[in-house]
């Protein structure tokens, strides 16, 4: 059971390992949502997430002679760093159970905390399947990354952390994924104030927790389909469903659109990297309703690799109409380029790119294709670049959802 006992017996062992993320109060964002916004930047700690917690506490209560036998986990990231690390510290193997698509980087730093990584499965289901085997054979201890009690209970220290720094707390939003921080942090969070409110945050297209709340039972979804990929479980963890069910007042769930454009404001307001499951709870902020409560945000990780983390930049520059693609054509003749350019240029836009084809047209003299990237500072400068054009003759093609003009 996650009692307070145990949960200050967790809070007093994970001092050994966590670094100290104290609460970030947001300027940006309590402006932007008529709450007093703070950030819990759990993305800060050594393995770049909150796992290191449950993973090192549900080592600490294992027998010496459980440890020595070893650890085995399976996790496709944040929980596989967790584990390796926590196990380097109290000197016992581990093999950590990776998907094969993992990404290379995930792969190299669980490695390089000392565990042995097998890469198994296309998704987590199968590895963590593998994973149960091999624990089996090896007569080892199976670290489970969310549906584990005691796990759950070195996740939840961090509600003590958000208490001791601010006892007056209103709301705390948390992530769910397979439900194991968001059962400990409600848990506790409940204790200590019963009158607080918990909202847990999911995206869109795996919220499983939700459609498991809303049927009474756990439930399995048919697929899941998100960025998120942290929080993308088909099954939440039938153990800590009960303290789900419990203690989370509700549940905010969040489209894949959201989290990019936040992943925005985090990088440029408080110039930090966060994952996207750990956006779920900035993205939640503007779907709150109160105004004037004391909110906190669990930012739950960082550990993005850089093309994901390009590709996420790029994406929520164009949904903030910073970075657009246009289509116009024009005469064939020598002074046409020059003057579209002339144009953008009177209007400060930025020309990043250029592609003039010829051959759009048999009849060259009649037309041809001017694609062109630009920056701007906004929708409503993109705008004015735009009627700019169409006012001495250039019609740019009408603007699809990505941004990029339809030819």
């Amino acid at each position: 059971m996650m009692t307070l006992d145990k949960f200050e017996e967790a809070a007093e062992k994970v001092k050994e390992v966590v670094l100290p993320t104290n609460l970030i109060y947001s300027e940006y964002f309590s402006a932007q949502t008529g709450n007093k916004v703070y950030l819990k930047p759990e993305n800060m700690q050594y393995t770049g997430a909150y796992k290191v917690r449950g993973a090192y506490y549900k080592i600490s209560t294992l027998a010496e002679e459980e440890r020595q036998k070893g650890l085995v986990t399976a996790s496709a990231g944040n929980h596989a760093q967790g584990v390796a690390y926590a196990a380097k510290l109290f000197g016992v193997p581990a093999t950590i159970v990776m998907p094969e698509a993992t990404p290379l980087l995930k792969v190299n730093r669980t490695k390089s905390y000392g565990a042995e990584v097998v890469l198994y499965g296309s998704v987590y289901d199968e590895a963590s399947q593998y994973a149960l085997k091999l624990a089996e054979e090896k007569g080892a201890a199976f670290i489970h990354p969310f549906n584990d009690e005691t796990v759950a209970t070195g996740q939840g220290t961090i509600a003590m952390e958000i208490f001791k720094e601010l006892p007056t707390v209103d709301i705390i939003l948390v992530p769910i994924g397979g439900g194991g921080l968001a059962a400990g942090v409600s848990t506790l969070a409940k204790l200590l104030n019963p009158n607080i409110m918990v909202i847990g945050v999911e995206p869109a297209g795996a919220s499983c927790m939700k459609a498991s709340l809303n049927a009474g039972e756990v439930v399995t979804l048919p697929d899941v389909e998100t960025i998120a990929d942290g929080t993308a479980v088909k099954t939440p963890g039938n153990v800590v469903f009960p303290y789900i069910q419990e203690n989370i007042d509700e549940i905010i769930t969040v489209e894949d659109h959201e989290l990019i454009v936040n992943f925005l404001d985090i990088i440029e307001n408080h110039k930090m990297v966060v994952e996207n499951s750990g956006l779920l709870t900035v993205a939640a902020l503007k779907h709150l309703k109160c105004k004037n409560k004391k909110v906190v945000s669990i930012l739950s990780g960082g550990n993005m690799d850089i093309i994901t983390l390009s590709s996420v930049v790029q994406h929520g520059l164009i949904q903030r109409g910073r970075v657009f693609t246009i289509a116009v054509l024009l005469p064939d003749r020598p002074g046409e380029l020059v003057n579209v350019a002339n144009v953008i240029a009177e209007m400060n836009g930025n020309i990043i790119r250029l592609e003039h084809n010829q051959f759009v047209s048999i009849n060259r003299n009649a037309a041809v294709e001017l694609t062109i990237t630009l920056e701007a500072f906004g929708h409503e400068h993109k705008q004015q670049i735009i009627n700019a054009l169409r006012a001495k003759g250039y019609d740019p093609k009408a603007e699809s959802p990505t941004g990029i003009y339809d030819k």
